[in-house]
């Protein structure tokens, strides 16, 4: 299951020839744009998520965010947790959630590396949450069984029910004549979490915000995922309203949860 996992996903890489012409990062994250969900987020605590960490969490108990970004699935617990634990690769991603958990007074420990690379040096929690992080996980298995192996009480997962750049596939067979995959989806993530012995459950929302205020909008992150210039922003918004793309549907946000063996 997890050798699946890892096909799947290594079909989204984007093909040499392609990714040679590109003039900036086709990959990369913008850490204001992160910040800017977790702003929202603190604003408005809401969501499954939220509420299944807060109902697996102790008074004064401690949270592990993998993958932790600028804090969206963890800052808006601060009145619950004793500790935030915060795992991520991009240093500029912890200073944005550092300086906000500062903010609200929250005892944080930031560790900065990939999971499960940095798992040996990061304390186990009371629950774990890894918030839209699966789909950028080749060996699934073995993240999933550290994140296990770090939650005393519950570890709880956030993602699309499809891969989150699916959106742009229409795109990628205009511009490019490529094909993009279908696959892996969120069943494929459960499946695996039940092959470890977990007993998943889950539940749905529509995501809680359109991703994107505007067609130009739209054509800016697509000519960034796509390869393309900048100049090409307008070939692209009629590209999208041609093939009736806009407004872009809303994705499906799962919640997955189980309590660790």
């Amino acid at each position: 299951m997890d050798e699946q996992w890892r096909a799947d996903l290594a079909r989204w890489g984007i093909p040499d020839e392609i990714a040679a012409r590109a003039p900036e990062d086709p990959w990369g994250h913008s850490p204001a744009r992160f910040a800017e969900r977790t702003d929202r987020a603190l604003a408005d605590p809401e969501g499954p998520t939220l509420a299944r960490v807060v109902e697996a969490l102790p008074a004064g108990g401690s949270v592990l965010d993998v993958g932790a970004g600028t804090g969206a699935a963890s800052l808006p617990l601060a009145g619950s947790m004793g500790e935030l634990i915060a795992v991520d690769s991009s240093a500029e991603m912890l200073a944005e959630l550092a300086s906000r958990a500062e903010r609200s007074g929250v005892p944080t420990r930031i560790i900065r590396g990939r999971w499960p690379d940095v798992a040996a040096q990061t304390p186990a929690a009371d629950v774990a949450v890894a918030a839209h992080v699966v789909y950028n996980v080749p060996d699934l298995a073995a993240f999933l069984a550290e994140l296990s192996g770090h939650a005393r009480r519950r570890v709880v997962l956030e993602l699309t029910e499809r891969h989150p750049m699916s959106w742009l596939n229409p795109l990628w067979e205009h511009f490019h004549g490529l094909v993009r995959p279908d696959k892996p989806t969120v069943g494929d993530v459960i499946a695996v979490a039940e092959a470890l012995g977990h007993e998943v459950h889950h539940e749905w929302r529509l995501a809680p915000l359109t991703r994107f205020a505007t067609l130009e909008d739209l054509g800016e992150s697509a000519c960034r995922r796509l390869c393309l210039g900048r100049d090409r922003i307008d070939e692209v918004v009629a590209a999208a309203a041609e093939l009736d793309m806009w407004p872009v549907p809303r994705d499906r946000w799962f919640t997955l949860w189980w309590e660790p063996r």
